[in-house]
C-alpha cells in the first residue's frame, strides 16, 4: 500500500510540474518601434516679420537721389509658400512688404521673389533669393531688383528663425549693379 501511495504520489507531482513547464512557453513577440520625431516641415505657407538695416551708397537708387551713403531702418513682413520636389531641395515663392525710415525721409520696397534653397539639417535650410518689386519713395514709384539669400532655422515646431541679406538695385542703366544692400533679421510662423 505504502509503494501505490507512493506512485500515485511522484506520477501527480511529474503531471504538476509538466503543466507548470507548459505555462512557461516563450512567445516570440515583435518589439515595439521607438518613436522617432519627424524632422521640421519646411512645405506649405508661411508668415513673418522682420527687422534690419538698409545702406544706400552713392549711386542713386530707385527714388533716393545719389549722395553720401545712408543708413536706415527697416522693419516689414513676408508671406510665401514652400515647396519640397525632392528631398533636400525646397524651391519657394514669396512676396515681402517692408516700411524703411532714414534720417528725414521714408520709403516703402515691395518685392515677389523667388527662393530656391537646400535642407542641411532638419532644422536648418540655407537658400538664395531674387525678386523684382517696386519702391515708392514721395509719392514716385520705381522698378527694383534685388538679388541675395540667408539661413533659416527651426526652434520649434511652426516657428523659425531667418537671417537674410540682399543686395539692391533699380532698372535705371546706371554703372553699379547693386546700389544698397539690406540685411533683416525675422521671426515667421508655418502653417
Amino acid at each position: 500500500m505504502f509503494v501505490r501511495s507512493l506512485s500515485l504520489g511522484v506520477a501527480a507531482a511529474a503531471l504538476l510540474a509538466g503543466g507548470a513547464q507548459a505555462a512557461d512557453l516563450i512567445i516570440p513577440t515583435t518589439p515595439v518601434p521607438i518613436y522617432e520625431a519627424a524632422g521640421f516641415d519646411w512645405e506649405g505657407l508661411y508668415a513673418g516679420v522682420r527687422l534690419g538695416g538698409q545702406f544706400v551708397g552713392t549711386a542713386a537708387y530707385g527714388g533716393i537721389a545719389a549722395g553720401p551713403a545712408i543708413t536706415g531702418g527697416v522693419i516689414g513682413g513676408a508671406v510665401g509658400v514652400n515647396f519640397v520636389p525632392a528631398d533636400p531641395f525646397l524651391v519657394g515663392v514669396e512676396v515681402t512688404g517692408d516700411y524703411i525710415w532714414f534720417n528725414g525721409f521714408s520709403t516703402g520696397e515691395f518685392f515677389a521673389n523667388l527662393r530656391a534653397g537646400a535642407i542641411v539639417t532638419d532644422q536648418v535650410l540655407v537658400y538664395a533669393l531674387g525678386g523684382v518689386g517696386v519702391q515708392s519713395t514721395g509719392g514716385a514709384s520705381n522698378s527694383i531688383y534685388q538679388l541675395g539669400g540667408g539661413v533659416e532655422f527651426a526652434v520649434t515646431d511652426a516657428i523659425t528663425v531667418r537671417g537674410e541679406i540682399v543686395g539692391q538695385g533699380d532698372f535705371t542703366g546706371g554703372d553699379d549693379f547693386f546700389e544698397a544692400a539690406k540685411a533683416t533679421v525675422g521671426v515667421f510662423y508655418h502653417f
